[in-house]
């Protein structure tokens, strides 16, 4: 498949999939609403609505709208009105008129108009329309087309109708100060139909949109795997250590973990006179070569055998086979990462589409995973597409902002210096596909919601209108540090090394979680903060552990002279 219809089919997958699901939601939410119509209606709760002048109106009511017939065959919704005076030796007045005949009765009069009501907590706002006429009882009005009055709870039901209509709730004897106690309730027949409707209508979307999503993600992921740009730079002297199995992530092009012992050159031959240097498996100083029989820590030549590292540490240390990089720009700006957002708006667009499809295939290579054991390996390669064009666009933009060279469009690898590959697994566990993706990974989420999260604080409020509660939300941490680097950079011209690799390590962490909780590896993430642009193998140390002796260059003594 060429490129150019797998990104044609992949767009309209995504596309139809966004509108299939929005319409798939309201349609769920329609059926709730309607399923909630205990006795015929959906009822709010109870609101206490209080303002010192004649009258409290609602804002303009544009029920149906013009041109629909006054009368249908079915109903298009009812609205249910109760109130009741929150004093009880007044009497309360509601009642529903055309909006032109509530503006003349009220002209000149002392009003309020409700704005806005917020249930949790409530809170309601007032406009005041001020006025020094007193109105006239609103029972004696002949223009409501449908009013209750009197004393106690007063309650009215209105068939929502065209045209412009107002809600008006007042004293009956039209004196100040109306405080009451009110509850709207609305039914229609129409919620059900048109939720089986909005049910039907994103089935059938989304069984069109997932096949043309997917097919697309198919031949984006053989592209981006058959043909690369080039090669990501590895780090320096990247390896899989000694004592370590394959697997783990050797890349061809990585240069060996270690080489030769210093001071010899390799397969070079001891000087005359001398013994030959020690020999060590896979020329790591320290670690003794097999034995006669090819057991591993068997003596050579005298040298005492060092203890190799035992199964958890050798795991504890082991490079994760999902690994991240990101060399800093010694070259950059001091003040293009202030406009650095908005030039990444262009991929912040891209990013969600395909993140909505990253998402969808993720769900599609789970059941693969459950029933094959396999994830299909076109989708692996788009999913890593993935988050390796969204670890370019945050290391030029936001989580480390190291490199002012622009990112590419595309998921397949290049030479930009922000790079993050994933080792393809060849069996995935079946069992582990249902809960490493949430409750095995929840230590590693809340930490990263530590580290990357917003924080929050609350403000309380004590006002007329009763307790107001306000949220407010401050930069993460992996934010304040990059902020920190940044305001550094814009003042000294250097991006300090140290914070660098410290923000390099937050992201690694959480692009190893990423890659787990996207069901790519069942290699559990370390608990480990490896810092600095390349994601390399952790030092051995602890316990039983020996430094490999450092081994000097043999040197050369002068030729011994006859006497």
């Amino acid at each position: 498949m060429k490129k150019t219809a797998s990104v044609i089919m992949l767009i309209l997958g995504i596309l139809i999939s966004m509108v299939g699901l929005a319409t798939l939601a309201g349609g769920a939410v329609a059926s709730v609403v309607g399923s909630a119509q205990g006795d015929g209606y959906l009822t709010s709760g109870t609101a206490r609505l209080a303002v010192g002048s004649h009258a409290l109106t609602s804002p303009r009511l544009d029920a149906v709208g013009e041109g629909i017939p006054p009368r249908l065959p079915f109903d298009v919704g009812t609205l249910r009105l109760r109130a009741t005076s929150a004093d009880p030796g007044k009497e309360i007045f509601i009642g529903v008129a055309p909006q032109d005949d509530v503006e003349r009765y009220l002209s000149g009069v002392h009003h309020s108009e409700l704005l806005e009501v917020d249930s949790r907590p409530f809170r309601a706002e007032y406009r005041d329309i001020p006025g020094t006429g007193t109105p006239a009882p609103p029972a004696e009005q002949a223009f409501w087309s449908t009013s209750a009055s009197g004393p106690g709870e007063q309650e009215l039901t209105w068939d929502l109708a065209a045209g412009s209509w107002a809600i008006v709730i007042m004293n009956a004897d039209g004196s100040l100060g109306v405080d009451a106690e009110v509850q709207a309730g609305f039914r229609s027949d129409l919620i059900m139909p048109a939720a089986t409707g909005l049910l039907v209508g994103g089935a059938v979307a989304l069984a069109i949109g997932i096949p043309l999503l997917v097919l697309g993600a198919i031949g984006l992921g053989r592209h981006a795997r058959q043909h690369p740009r080039g090669p990501a730079a590895p780090p320096p002297g990247y390896g899989t250590p000694s004592g370590y199995g394959p697997g783990y992530g050797t890349q061809p092009g990585y240069a060996p973990a270690y080489g030769p012992p210093p001071g010899y050159a390799a397969g070079s031959a001891p000087l005359p006179g001398q013994e030959p240097p020690p020999v060590h498996a896979g020329g790591v100083p320290g670690v003794p070569a097999p034995g006669p029989q090819g057991a591993p820590g068997a003596a050579v030549q005298g040298v005492q055998p060092l203890p190799l590292p035992v199964a958890a540490d050798r795991a504890d240390r082991a490079p994760y086979p999902a690994r991240l990089f990101g060399d800093l720009d010694p070259a950059l700006s001091r003040a293009m990462w202030l406009v650095k957002w908005f030039l990444a708006i262009p991929h912040f667009i891209v990013l969600v589409f395909l993140w909505f499809a990253f998402l969808v295939t993720t769900i599609v290579a789970g059941f693969a995973i459950l029933f094959t054991g396999r994830y299909p390996r076109p989708l692996f390669d788009f999913n890593v597409g993935v988050l390796r064009w969204n670890w370019r666009v945050a290391f030029y933009a936001y989580a480390a902002a190291g490199t002012d060279r622009y990112p590419p469009f595309t998921l397949a690898r290049t030479d930009y210096p922000a790079d993050f590959e994933v080792d393809y697994p060849e069996r995935l566990s079946r069992g582990l596909v249902l809960v490493k993706w949430w409750l095995l990974s929840l230590p590693h989420l809340l930490i990263i919601a530590a580290l990357s999260g917003a924080t929050w604080t609350w403000e309380t409020e004590t006002t007329d209108l009763g307790t107001t509660y306000e949220r407010a939300t401050g930069p993460s941490l992996l934010g304040l540090l990059v902020l920190v680097a940044v305001v550094a950079l814009l003042f000294t011209g250097r991006y300090q090394r140290p914070l660098f690799d410290f923000i390099l390590g937050i992201n690694r962490w959480i692009y190893r979680v990423l890659a787990y909780t996207a069901l790519m590896r069942d290699e559990y993430p370390p608990f480990r903060l490896d810092q600095g642009p390349a994601d390399v193998p952790p030092a051995v140390s602890g316990p039983g552990h020996q430094d490999p002796p450092r081994q000097e260059p043999p040197v050369q003594e002068p030729p011994a002279t006859l006497p």
